[in-house]
């Protein structure tokens, strides 16, 4: 059995205007500096609370929770105007029923965003059924800490050689690897390639059409 994981924003999801532009509300209202939308590129796959302290450059956690649940608010508030702002990047939907169609093939994902994110977002595609666990910040700790990964190996009972991290940010990449998995880079998603390749991907991928082929290449068959 391959365990084939997929990091969400960035990745399956482009939602980078949506964050970007809700951040800035966020520190607006708050009287900080606001991000700019490179900045929230570099945090994109982080939990929120994590992600607000490495904006702040701080380690006030107090201002860092209260900073997350205000954006939490705003993007709550904003879903039926961002309607069609959440799509599935090209060829994601087409590869996704492509494994989904391998019986040794078992997909979940691993995200920074929230459960409640998660099961929305999957709903909306028409896609939750094709995964079988779903590891966010709300029961585990951030990444690029292994525990989405190992707790997922656990849940599914797959060894590490046999399982993949399919991700944007060098998160995702020093989160598979502090797991002892594979890992893949994407190119189309937040973080550059270079430090992809830096982060300890195995391969990088330029396209959807790619990655079965990446897979099989790094898991055995």
């Amino acid at each position: 059995m391959k365990l084939v994981m997929f990091d969400m924003d960035g990745t399956l999801i482009d939602t980078q205007a949506l964050i970007a532009e809700h951040m800035a509300t966020t520190f607006a209202e708050a009287g900080l500096d606001v991000p700019s939308p490179a900045q929230v590129r570099r945090i994109i796959g982080l939990s929120l609370p994590k992600a607000m302290l490495q904006l702040l450059g701080s380690d006030d956690a107090g201002l860092a929770q209260t900073l997350a649940e205000a954006y939490r608010g705003h993007y709550r508030a904003s879903l039926v105007a961002a309607e069609g702002r959440e799509g599935l990047f090209p060829g994601a939907r087409e590869a996704l029923d492509l494994l989904r169609a391998q019986p040794e093939t078992v997909m979940g994902i691993a995200t920074g965003k929230g459960l409640n994110g998660v099961l929305r977002l999957t709903e909306l595609h028409g896609i939750a059924g094709h995964f079988s666990t779903l590891q966010t910040p709300d029961h585990n700790p951030s990444k690029p800490h292994p525990g989405m990964m190992l707790r997922a190996m656990e849940e599914i009972g797959v060894a590490k050689h046999q399982t993949v991290i399919i991700g944007d940010t060098t998160f995702d990449m020093e989160m598979g690897k502090a797991a002892g998995t594979r890992a893949i880079g994407v190119t189309w998603g937040y973080h550059h390639s270079a430090e992809l390749r830096d982060a300890g991907a195995d391969i990088l991928i330029d396209s959807y059409a790619e990655l079965a082929a990446a897979i099989d290449s790094l898991l055995e068959n």
